[in-house]
């Protein structure tokens, strides 16, 4: 966003080309990470329209969708199918309702009747207040178009039940950086990072290393990351990274209230980071 808070589309395509050079496999446009709780309906589906158009099929484009009302996904999720050249939604357990087992299945499966675009499930408590548990997932992952969890709880425990409970062709992904290596091991299959927005070949060749067994060379790359990993969480998931870009050069220094940003302290435990890591100069 631009120092008004308006969305800069121009600093969007640096960042899109920026990921296809780095070899970055996919991107979730209007995640949570991207802010997607201060857009609009309008915003929130011409930044989707628009990261396809600058996508170019170069790579993959997922919509984040979720929200804590099952119309308002629904309605959200048809649109951008509507766009043409999305190839799934994200969509996050329900925030603040704290739903039940049941209502987080019934609210899941009505998404995925609703479209035909794959679902990609996304459960992280520590910012909803709301657990999907495995036997959700399991019943959940039964349904034809819901391929997919981003598990953001950090638990090895959590993973490898998961994977246990769920069919092979389930996908199951890290939502937590420090934990993907680990989770990688135990048969999640990538991550949907944080930390990758900010060095994503570097997160790439991580994945790539472990998913390919090499897993020495792997904790070598994710050893370097860690500090990476935790300055991302100074302040509160978007303000760091957004901070970190900016002063990457690759966007404006906006961000929308509630949010604000990277204070004096935070800049001051991130930039030894980002220097350590060739990131700035």
């Amino acid at each position: 966003m631009t120092e008004t808070g308006a969305i800069d589309y121009a600093a969007l395509a640096r960042l899109i080309d920026f990921h296809v050079d780095k070899g970055t496999d996919g991107l979730v446009i209007a995640g949570t990470t991207g802010e997607s709780a201060t857009l609009t309906r309008e915003e929130h589906i011409e930044l989707v329209r628009q990261s396809v158009r600058l996508a170019a099929g170069r790579i993959g484009v997922i919509a984040g969708t979720g929200s804590n009302s099952t119309a308002q996904t629904v309605d959200l999720s048809r649109a951008v199918q509507d766009i043409g050249g999305v190839e799934g939604c994200l969509v996050v357990t329900p925030y603040y309702n704290k739903p039940t087992q049941e209502g987080l299945y019934r609210h899941y499966a009505a998404i995925a009747a609703a479209v035909d675009l794959p679902v990609i499930l996304y459960n992280v408590p520590g910012r909803t207040g709301c657990d999907m548990l495995p036997e959700t997932v399991e019943r959940l992952s039964g349904i034809d178009n819901i391929v997919a969890i981003k598990e953001a709880s950090s638990s090895a425990a959590r993973c490898r039940e998961l994977i246990e409970c769920c069919p092979p062709e389930f996908v199951v992904l890290s939502g937590d950086d420090p934990t993907v290596l680990e989770f990688i091991e135990l048969g999640a299959r990538g991550v949907i990072s944080v930390s990758a927005n900010v060095a994503p070949g570097r997160m790439q060749r991580m994945c790539e290393l472990a998913l390919c067994g090499k897993i020495s060379e792997a904790r070598e790359i994710d050893a370097a990351l860690a500090p990476l990993h935790q300055g991302m969480f100074v302040e509160s998931n978007p303000i760091p990274a957004k901070w970190a870009l900016y002063r990457m050069g690759m966007i404006d220094s906006g961000i929308r209230l509630p949010l604000t940003e990277l204070s004096n302290a935070g800049q001051a435990k991130l930039e030894p980071v980002l220097r350590e890591l060739g990131l700035v100069s």
